[in-house]
């Protein structure tokens, strides 16, 4: 049984650094572990623009502590009137790495999202020919289709003819969820990859009313049921290059958690890399953990592998019930596993 576990230094295909007070709070939890992270562009007002882009990166450079060696990787949020010739200039100057698609409505700060995927055919056809990565929060949000059947219903109505429509697009799946999308991606090739978080790995629907309703497990998409749960972690343990670590880490305070209307979101930074050793560990897959997590998406994305190297040490540490004023993914529990100093 392996009690130490040295891997490349990996990298957050998907977080939520917010800004503010929270961007100082929890920008440290994130370059800890990580070399680089894909920023979730879901601000307040959204980042469309590439001049906005350089300057949230630049505050989020600013809230790092010194030395860390992290490097954010901005992203443009998609809408209804997005420019194209604004967004392959931004790429172009090695501003935007992607374009995150949230259809209107979707999760939190997406009102300002692209209501048709239409709408944006000519800006889907200038990142066609740019080779620039196209992310989608994939969702419908149809009332009329029940929550958790939403991810499923999107690759049939809006993924699957996006595909087809532009052939050459790279395209990411954001924080699949269900069998159904474990599954896609895997028969689809190149094109399409994935990224998985850490509470999607270890907790079904179930998880949102044990003993109570259980506000800081509600997340978006929703967590699915046992058997989704378990293909997911098929998914990321069985060695597919196109599955790679996205932690969707996304803070809020415990008072917008725990409200009349809760907002949804995981704040799984500060313990990420550990709950992902957990999950392999019980899969009888550690061999495989560097691929997902430090190796994958960096060759999707067509970027250099980190040089430096993170270690793990069986043995465990003890997640604290808050982290400043927001609760951590796995409040109370020992983890079989701790990133060594």
């Amino acid at each position: 049984m392996t009690d130490r576990l040295t891997i490349r230094r990996p990298d957050d295909w998907h977080v939520h650094l917010r800004d503010g007070a929270m961007l100082e709070a929890v920008a440290g939890h994130t370059a800890r572990t990580f070399a680089r992270a894909i920023v979730m562009p879901n601000l307040s007002p959204p980042v469309t623009k590439v001049a906005a882009a350089q300057a949230y990166r630049e505050r989020i450079t600013a809230a790092l502590p010194a030395g860390s060696g992290f490097t954010p990787l901005m992203t443009c949020y998609l809408t209804d009137n997005a420019d194209p010739g604004e967004i392959v200039r931004g790429h172009a100057a090695g501003v935007f790495t992607a374009c995150k698609l949230y259809p209107a409505g979707a999760t939190t700060n997406s009102a300002h999202g692209v209501t048709d995927v239409r709408n944006i055919a000519r800006v889907l056809e200038a990142m066609q020919r740019a080779g620039m990565p196209l992310l989608v929060h994939g969702e419908v949000t149809d009332p009329a289709v029940d929550i958790f059947d939403r991810e499923a219903v999107f690759i049939e109505r809006v993924l699957r003819p996006l595909l087809r429509d532009f052939p050459a697009l790279k395209v990411v799946m954001e924080h699949i969820t269900t069998a159904e999308a474990a599954a896609f991606v895997e028969e689809r090739g190149d094109r399409l990859a994935a990224t998985i978080t850490p509470q999607h790995l270890h907790l079904s629907r179930n998880a949102l009313f044990d003993g109570g309703l259980r506000p800081h497990a509600y997340c978006l998409p929703v967590l699915k049921r046992e058997r989704h749960r378990l293909a997911v972690r098929r998914a990321a343990t069985g060695g597919c290059p196109r599955f790679f670590l996205g932690t969707d880490s996304a803070p809020h305070e415990v008072a917008r958690k725990e409200s009349g209307c809760g907002c949804a979101g995981v704040f799984n930074a500060p313990f990420a890399l550990e709950s992902y050793a957990a999950v392999f560990d019980e899969e009888g897959a550690l061999d495989r953990l560097e691929a997902f997590a430090s190796e994958n998406g960096a060759r999707w994305y067509g970027l250099p592998l980190n040089e430096g190297t993170v270690t793990l040490v069986r043995g465990g540490v003890l997640v604290p019930e808050r982290v400043g004023d927001v609760v951590p993914f796995h409040a109370g529990e020992r983890l079989g596993w701790r990133v060594e100093a």
